[in-house]
């Protein structure tokens, strides 16, 4: 495994994280709370010692699984992020979502910052993980009706009190970026990319290179598709995020499955699979400090590990590089 500090915070990590979105259930068609345990020990076994969740992720379901997962394990030798402003308890803030829990219950999700309800939320976060710090601690999405001011002066607070190693935003652009560093010294940024959504490339990726802030990148295999396995037509249940989602149309899934079949015979001359690839081609990328991958089973973590048994070279990095320029089309939503 390979490890990066996240800028200058003195956190290391994983360069593969385990996130634990789908461990959660919660818009993923539910959840085995014993094989995401053993996910999370399988991944652990092979390097993986950074866990990113949410209270979100399974209305704090996700924390209660990896406060089961780390118990008994070193607490020094694991990393554990967490997220913090969207309330689905509290009707206050930006509106968000409608979404229902794990039972089915309709619920509404709020984008919410402010000072005091960071402060319930890392208790609560704290009790669920079973812990008494967090080792990331990161804004989950901006909060339109809360100052950035507002926000980075409670999450300075609990870094100053020992709650919380390091501060991190996510989904944040570059002004929202240099905004919070009035009043922060951010850690990273965490935001989506994958080989068929690379926007960020455009802005924050020179930034956070420039001021050392390290970038975690989310669904690096874009929800699956990019392992090579959905099929054109594929049905996704209810209440599963893929349904309907413009990236899964048959007529896409097909061109992004001819261009993953011309990097195919590479993967396999690295006794890889297409996904393990997609991994390593990822963190080659400039400024991508970390990819968070999600695993159900312990299988599926064992082979995301995997994906560092191996390296790319510059000119491999190139070969699939010039593949990808058909699929060069409007970032995903």
């Amino acid at each position: 495994m390979e490890f990066q500090e996240l800028g200058n915070s003195g956190v290391r990590v994983s360069r593969i994280t385990f996130g634990s979105w789908a461990a959660g259930g919660w818009m993923w068609g539910g959840t085995e709370q014993n094989d995401a345990v053993g996910a999370i020990r399988a991944s652990y076994d092979l390097g993986v010692t950074s866990i990113d969740t949410a209270p979100v992720y399974g209305m704090g379901f996700s924390e209660e699984i990896v406060g089961e997962a780390i118990k008994g394990l070193p607490r020094d030798k694991v990393q554990i992020l967490t997220k913090f402003g969207m309330r689905w308890d509290l009707a206050k803030g930006d509106f968000a979502m409608k979404t229902k829990d794990n039972q089915g219950h309709d619920l509404d999700v709020y984008k919410y910052a402010g000072r005091d309800s960071i402060i319930k939320e890392c208790e609560d976060s704290l009790r669920r993980l079973g812990t008494d710090y967090i080792d990331l601690y990161q804004q989950h999405w901006p909060d339109v009706t809360t100052p950035i001011d507002e926000t980075m002066e409670a999450l300075s607070r609990l870094v100053e009190q020992g709650k919380v190693r390091a501060g991190g935003v996510s989904n944040y652009s570059v002004a929202q970026m240099q905004e919070a560093e009035r009043t922060i010294n951010l850690a990273s940024n965490q935001v989506p990319y994958s080989m068929v959504r690379r926007d960020i490339e455009a802005d924050v990726v020179p930034y956070c290179i420039e001021h050392n802030k390290a970038i975690l990148v989310y669904s690096p295999l874009q929800l699956g598709l990019l392992t090579g396995k959905v099929k054109p037509g594929q049905e996704f249940a209810e209440g599963d995020l893929r349904r309907g989602h413009r990236l899964f149309t048959p007529e896409n899934v097909q061109r992004v499955n001819a261009v993953l079949n011309k990097i195919r015979p590479l993967a396999e001359t690295k006794n890889a699979t297409l996904g393990q690839l997609v991994l390593r081609w990822t963190l080659a990328q400039p400024g991508i400090s970390v990819a968070l991958v999600g695993a159900r089973n312990p299988a599926q973590a064992v082979q995301n590990a995997r994906a560092m048994d191996f390296q790319l070279t510059f000119e491999e990095v190139d070969f699939i590089n010039k593949q990808l320029r058909e699929l060069a089309a409007p970032a995903a939503g």
